[in-house]
């Protein structure tokens, strides 16, 4: 699953995502009951069961059993008990495995009929128990066992399920026909129609959409897969594994034999059939077998896929050169389709992406599209290992995949470019889009949904371990595992067995939803030498999870002298242990400290003078951080400190100290006033020739409105708005000649190119104009227009355009108008043009953004349209949470008609409602309006219902 539209997974549950915002929870009691039918009153009686203690026992429960008929009116509360509560510790082993899968599928314009032909094998020979098959919006045509036509009497079908009640108690073949409406299919799960081609998406649950299956990771099978179609509409036929036939038949059609010859559990099945053309390439193994390459579109993005093949090669001899990880199979597909849910899906062999993660072209995407396209690409690779040859035994262990190869893409793209770039760009996104949701209703553990925080946990191990012991732990892992379906225990089992590693309480990160508060208080001892560092961790309580322990967490730390020069480290005095700190004579400049108490106290010696910590390097653990770091000593590690993350940290950490303080200036309506010593800070780093370009970028930029926002007690957007408007002008006019000085030195007119100088060059050049152009001088605007009408890539020219945007009026209007018409063709880019468009800030824009709903290149059907005019108007804090409601009842309507078309794409909007308790009681009543209204929608989705009834009674 790509790590830039980030998933959530669970039984039942869809990839709900919002632009990289994981917006998911652990399903809590009878949270996905159907809600059709109901009276105001049933749905109040409903909300107050919810908000029982009964429905909030853990946050980690999830449901496995749903509503699929209208209850009565009059519906007793004890119905809500009759809902099937799954918990991790109720995991059963399945009761039959399937061991070889054939399917066939004729796929046609009205309809499209499936045959499967499983082998069954009892999990106990000669105990026979029904046979629990899924099935969502199938037609059954007929069922064998062992070539014989079963009777009515022998099954059970209904909306969700076919039930064998006494199959046989060894070994049988079973057979099924059925018929499903791909072409009708807007939920895009499953097999659905996508611009005239046939696609699949089956993670989480869409195979059950396909064909009655035991839709389950840990029912792993060896597939063949035959498709036939019309070879004049679908020249084109694409399954997992190896070609091993292919021919014509009558009446223009043809048909492809396809044959994976590993297991696999069904998620990962996959089906194309278009009128598509390939990118071919080859790339060598290291141990001498030639693998074929082919990125397949249609022919006229052909030319925008060099980047995508580019990228693939790159992964696949990083996974050799890192992991010793070869690709297995002959040949590697990937298609891109314009129409899908989510970033892009780890298929065996046949890898299915969104175009905007494949397609990339120097005038039409920019640095962040190719980076985007790098880390994907990679990303998708990397689970043919983690996810594919090792998967997940249950929905409970996402994490296991998920945030092993995040982690794993993050290291690939950090090796690729700027380490701390990618580091903050990481962190960020964790404390943007983790952090609000691990402090309100959708907390969760890592285990159940979290990827972000997930990588995280796996970044842990290698903090603890080193490059090496890491190393070790997951050949170990891979030795044990391969061909399995396992859980975040033997993950943790191989990496502690591989080093003989202690880690005590550490599986609390996987099972324990939160984020952990850590305080560190610091004394010198000038007489005895020794410099102690006080920690205590903390967990506030989440749903569910009122009382937390204590926690393994990795602390590096290294200490600054007076001159801003690390101090070599000797020996850290810890629980009555004096331990060394010094390697093979070589001085330590950082170490890890492993705090795992709720109180616990690391005494350094040897320390000549009074130093300055440097902590939470590379930020060792995901958490937040409070130290008695006084302003003073965070300006000299902004100034000093050899670890850029570091450097960029106390840089943050000074900007929301201001901004916070500002906020309660604006809020008590005193006069704003910008420390002097923040604007040298912000002129130092931006005029130090030493320091990479982008890292300059990053460290001048000022934290996000959500950021301080999710810091204050009553999140208050007009007066962060107004802040961080009042900052970003301010320094613009104090460091105006600078800022001129760093667009003009950074222009270059030679081709584009996309790696780290270049990048960087572009992205310092880029912020600078966004500084200037927020003061609104007529010059600077037209500096911003001279700099869109020369631009030869899209980096500077969408950069530029978006420096305009910030101010309303003709120019900014000519200038939209102007770029729409130079890329009305060309999908992708007209997609940022929405983004852009509804993401601004200018006042009132929710009149703008419904207006573009009737624009001509708008479909509500697309989720890449959907997700960039609706959820990048969530986006803009100050618009979605206008004062007057305009933007909350915007998405609204917006959620109960997506909602009919897509219920994954609407479970992703409305999950922007979900911290409504974080604003002022005005907007608590707009807000809850909204959602109470979405929940008495009749035909409600549970994707929809699930979140919006978690929003409204935690």
């Amino acid at each position: 699953m790509a790590r830039l539209i980030l998933p959530c997974k669970g039984p039942g549950l869809s990839k709900t995502c919002l632009l990289g915002l994981i917006s998911s929870a652990p399903l809590q009691a009878a949270c996905r009951v159907n809600p059709v039918g109901h009276s105001a009153k049933t749905l109040s009686r409903y909300r107050n069961y919810l908000s029982s203690e009964k429905a909030k026992q853990t946050s980690r429960r999830l449901i496995c059993s749903v509503a699929t008929e209208p209850l009565p009116k009059q519906v007793e509360e004890s119905k809500m008990d009759t809902h099937k509560e799954i918990f991790l510790r109720d995991y059963k082993l399945p009761d039959y495995y399937f061991d070889t899968v054939d399917l066939s599928f004729s796929l046609g314009e009205e309809k499209t009929i499936v045959c499967s032909k499983i082998s069954v094998t009892p999990r106990v020979e000669g105990y026979s128990s029904p046979l629990v098959l899924d099935g969502q919006d199938l037609k059954l045509v007929s069922i064998k066992i062992n070539n014989k036509e079963l009777k009515e009497a022998d099954f059970r079908v209904d909306s969700r399920h076919l039930v064998l009640a006494s199959p046989p108690s060894s070994n049988f073949i079973l057979e099924i026909v059925n018929e499903i409406h791909p072409e009708k299919n807007t939920s895009l799960e499953g097999l659905y129609k996508s611009s005239g081609n046939f696609c699949t998406q089956c993670e989480a649950e869409g195979f059950r959409k396909i064909t009655f299956y035991q839709d389950r990771p840990d029912i792993m099978a060896k597939y063949t897969c035959r498709v036939e179609a019309d070879k004049s509409l679908y020249p084109v036929l694409l399954s997992n594994g190896n070609l091993t036939e292919q021919g014509e038949l009558e009446g223009g059609r043809h048909y492809a034999l396809w044959e994976d010859p590993f297991k696999k559990p069904c998620y990962l099945f996959a089906l194309v059939a278009g009128n598509l053309e390939s990118r071919d390439d080859t790339f060598t193994t290291r141990s001498g077998r030639k693998v074929s390459l082919r990125i397949w579109t249609p022919s006229q993005d052909l030319p925008k896929t060099e980047h995508a093949m580019y990228s693939l090669k790159a992964a696949m001899k990083w996974d050799e050169d890192v992991f010793g990880l070869e690709y297995d199979l002959d040949l590697f597909n990937i298609v891109a389709v314009p129409d899908f849910n989510m970033g892009a899906m780890e298929n065996k062999s046949l890898n299915i992406f969104n175009s905007k993660l494949v397609l990339a072209s120097p005038e039409t995407a920019t640095d962040a599209d190719y980076a985007a396209i790098l880390g994907v690409i990679g990303h998708e690779y990397f689970h043919n290992w983690t996810g594919n040859r090792v998967t997940c035994r249950d929905w409970f262990q996402l994490s296991l995949k998920e945030g092993l190869t995040v982690f794993r893409d993050q290291e690939f793209s950090s090796d690729m470019g700027s380490r701390t770039v990618k580091r903050i760009s990481d962190v960020s996104k964790l404390r943007i889009y983790q952090f609000p949701q691990d402090a309100g209703p959708m907390a969760h553990p890592v285990r159940p949904h979290s990827y972000i925080k997930g990588a995280e946990v796996v970044r842990m191990y290698k903090t603890l371990l080193g490059s090496q012991g890491f190393r070790k732990g997951m050949d170990l892992y891979f030795k044990r595992h391969d061909g399995q379906a396992v859980t975040c225990e033997d993950f943790y089992a191989a990496m502690r067995d591989a080093n003989d590693a202690d880690f005590a309480n550490f599986l609390v990160w996987y099972s324990q939803a939160g984020t952990p508060l850590v305080k560190v208080t610091s004394s010198y001892n000038a007489e005895a030498h020794t410099f102690s560092l006080k920690f205590s961790q903390e967990v506030p309580a989440t749903p569910g999870q009122p009382l937390k322990e204590p926690m393994l967490i990795p602390v590096a730390v290294g200490l600054l002298d007076s001159s801003g020069k690390d101090m070599p480290l000797s020996s850290v005095y810890n629980n009555g242990k004096l331990e060394s700190v010094a390697s093979s004579g070589q001085p330590v400049y950082t170490t890890v400290l492993r705090v795992t108490k709720k109180e616990e106290e690391f005494v350094f010696s040897d320390v000549s003078e009074r130093p300055i910590p440097s902590l939470l390097r590379d930020y060792s653990a995901p958490i937040r951080l409070d130290s008695d770091l006084t302003d003073s000593d965070l300006f000299f590690l902004l100034a000093h400190d050899s670890n850029e993350f570091n450097r960029w940290e106390a840089g943050q950490l000074l900007a929301r100290k201001l901004m916070l303080g500002l906020v309660a200036d604006f809020q008590q309506q005193k006069p704003l006033v910008l420390n002097p010593q923040f604007v040298h800070g912000v002129k130092s780093i931006l005029s130090d020739p030493s320091l990479d370009k982008e890292f300059i970028a990053k460290a001048i930029t000022l934290p996000g409105e959500g950021e301080i926002m999710d810091m204050m007690l009553v999140a208050d957007p007009d007066a962060v708005h107004a802040v961080r408007t009042f900052i970003r002008k301010q320094l613009a006019s104090e460091l105006k000649e600078e800022l001129l000085n760093t667009v003009k030195n950074n222009r270059s007119s030679e081709k584009y190119e996309f790696n780290h100088l270049n990048m960087a060059r572009r992205a310092l050049k880029n912020l600078a104009l966004t500084y200037l152009t927020s003061l609104e001088d007529p010059e600077l605007i037209e500096l911003a227009l001279e700099e869109y009408r020369t631009a030869t890539n899209m980096t500077e020219q969408f950069a530029a355009l978006a420096a305009i945007d910030q101010t309303p009026g003709k120019t900014r209007d000519d200038v939209l108008a102007d770029f729409y018409n130079k890329w009305q063709h060309d999908f992708l880019v007209v997609n940022k043009w929405f983004a852009l468009q509804a993401m601004s800030d200018i006042p009132g824009n929710v009149e703008n953004v419904r207006k573009l709903l009737s624009h001509p290149a708008f479909d509500l059907r697309n989720p890449n349209k959907v997700y960039s005019l609706i959820g990048g108007f969530c986006g803009s804090p100050v618009n979605f949470h206008a004062k007057d409601g305009s933007g909350y009842r915007f998405l609204g309507e917006l959620v109960v008609q997506l909602d009919k078309l897509n219920p994954q794409v609407a479970s992703r909007m409305v999950s922007a409602f979900s911290r409504w308790k974080r604003y002022d009681e005005d907007r608590q009543e707009l807000a809850k309006a909204q959602l109470e209204m979405i929940m008495s929608t009749n035909g409600l989705s549970e994707n929809v219902f699930e979140i919006a009834s978690k929003s409204l009674v935690v």
